[in-house]
């Protein structure tokens, strides 16, 4: 008993180090932006002698944060809803489809994992040109979907295919259940854990995504969060004073979601691992 006692505390204390070290950069981040640019540079983690409060209320003007944060907001949103809808349908169609076919666009799908989209940022820059949308948010959204297409459906196939009983569909189809009617009355309900788990991860995706909308929103209307925050980086200085402040409130939005979802990540985590 006294050796696993020893064992646990020397496990708990190496976890409570583990932390600390993790919060440093989240400590970090949080002093300089109650710092003037000068103690920034000098004392980078000594505690602020002098609260600069107004730092935050400049960055929300120098960003206009309503601005920025109303595009990346619908950016997310818009991704994240067709990313569901097109993760679903597909997602059944792959699973209860048990052809070659349908394991070959699987494995098309598969290999969306494993290629980078940046190798062919080139082919999408031209796709996007010639339909007529750049500039415009339409032509992130689509391109943040493209990107997280096949991981949602890699997500919601393999659910469906663990986790969702055939024998249920079998009872809706004696009852006279079309296709449809089976897909969203039957199986949807039945998808809360991997629709949580696809939501928060293509919400991170999008939202924290910096090179699409460098790429494809050349006016400052349409610019996000990580566009402005980008803009105090120049070529031969940075104003961390202004930076680091734009940084917390991109995040705060993103703490708030994380806090509200925190139920539905550890469902889904234990879900896993009863299935495991």
């Amino acid at each position: 008993m006294k050796k696993t006692k020893k064992k646990l505390m020397l496990v708990e204390l190496f976890m409570v180090l583990l932390a600390i070290i993790w919060f440093i950069p989240i400590y970090y981040l949080i002093v300089t932006t109650l710092k003037s640019q000068q103690e920034a540079t000098l004392n980078p983690l000594a505690l602020p002698k002098k609260w600069e409060f107004s730092n935050y209320i400049n960055a929300w003007v120098k960003m206009d944060f309503p601005r920025a944060f109303a595009n990346t907001l619908i950016i997310t949103v818009s991704a994240v809803l067709i990313l569901v809808v097109v993760g679903t349908l597909a997602g059944y169609a792959l699973a209860r489809t048990k052809t070659r076919l349908s394991g070959i666009i699987f494995l098309l799908f598969l290999a969306g994992l494993i290629v980078p989209f940046q190798m062919n940022i080139i082919s999408l820059y031209r796709i996007v040109k010639n339909l007529g949308i750049m500039n415009k948010l339409i032509a992130v959204i689509l391109v943040d979907v493209a990107i997280n297409t096949p991981q949602t459906i890699f997500l919601f196939k393999e659910f469906i295919d663990t986790s969702v009983p055939w024998e249920l569909e079998e009872a809706a189809i004696v009852d006279g259940c079309s296709v449809p009617r089976r897909v969203f009355h039957v199986v949807f309900p039945l998808l809360k854990p991997v629709v949580s788990t696809t939501v928060i991860i293509t919400t991170l995706n999008v939202w924290n995504e910096f090179m699409t909308p460098l790429l494809f929103l050349q006016s400052r209307s349409n610019n996000v969060i990580l566009q402005e925050v980008s803009r105090n980086i120049g070529q031969f200085s940075t104003d961390w004073a202004t930076m680091f402040p734009m940084l917390m409130l991109g995040v705060a939005p993103l703490m708030i979601f994380y806090i509200f979802m925190q139920k539905y990540i550890i469902g889904g985590v234990a879900a896993g691992a009863v299935k495991g």
